[in-house]
Order: C-alpha cells, then sequence, then structure tokens
C-alpha cells in the first residue's frame, strides 16, 4: 500500500468515528484527495425520516465543494462497518448507487475515472469509478 493511499484510507476510518448513525449503527468515513496533496474528509448522518440521510461520500464532496475545491479531486477512500469495527469487513464497503453518481459528476468535471479505495479487514481494494458505475449518467447524458 502507498503511504499516500495508506494515509486516505486511516483519514476515511478517522472520519467513521464522527459518524452520526443511531439508527443502522453503521459508521462510514471518506476521505478525498485533493491534487495539492490535502484530505477532505466527511461521515455519514443519519435522519429518523431515513431518506433525508446523507453519506459520508457526500458530506466529503459536498464540503470540498463549499471550499472551492470540488475539481481538485483526485482519489477517494471509503472505510465502513459497525461502530467499533469500522475497516473490519471481510469485503471491501463500496459507495452506494448515489453516491457512485454523485463521484461521477466530479469524475465528469475532473475529467479522470477516479480511483475509488474501499477499506476491509485485509486492506483495501481500488475501483475505478467506471468499473462501480459502468454507463453512468453524467452531463454528457443531457445533450
Amino acid at each position: 500500500m502507498s503511504a499516500v493511499t495508506q494515509r486516505l484510507i486511516q483519514a476515511a476510518i478517522d472520519a467513521s468515528k464522527s459518524a452520526y448513525a443511531p439508527y443502522s449503527n453503521f459508521h462510514v468515513g471518506a476521505a478525498l484527495l485533493l491534487d495539492d496533496g490535502q484530505i477532505v474528509t466527511g461521515s455519514n448522518f443519519e435522519n429518523a425520516s431515513y431518506g433525508m440521510t446523507l453519506c459520508a461520500e457526500t458530506v466529503a464532496i459536498a464540503k470540498a465543494n463549499s471550499d472551492g475545491q470540488l475539481r481538485a479531486i483526485r482519489e477517494i477512500a471509503v472505510a465502513g462497518g459497525l461502530a467499533g469495527h469500522v475497516g473490519a469487513a471481510a469485503e471491501p464497503i463500496t459507495p452506494c448507487g448515489r453516491c457512485r453518481q454523485i463521484i461521477k459528476e466530479v469524475a465528469d468535471l475532473t475529467g479522470t475515472d477516479i480511483p475509488v479505495h474501499c477499506a476491509h479487514a485485509g486492506g483495501y481494494e481500488t475501483f475505478a469509478l467506471s468499473e462501480l458505475l459502468p454507463h453512468g449518467f453524467g452531463p454528457a447524458s443531457l445533450k
């Protein structure tokens, strides 16, 4: 594991500790690597009206956007699991469909097939966004 990827995965695990997940007890953290090496994090935020829940990836991307850094996103790391066991799942925890679509928007803006590092007990697995969301709907679909 490269030092940068290791730092990104650890940032996602650390971010999950701030998750607000009283309903599912499933904590998720996300970390974005920006082109200047800066890391932006987010954690999931549940709501009693389940449809209002915000995923960690969405929170991190919105945070980068509000800081004027949306086009600077180069890589994403995701770590999830039950509270106290984040990153311990046998299989990688991948972004949900909604988050894949939001990441697609960023990928189209940056012109990159953003790598998504997904933590699990054995380390992590990296997927290109196009693997996670083949035939995704993007800005070009509106033309």
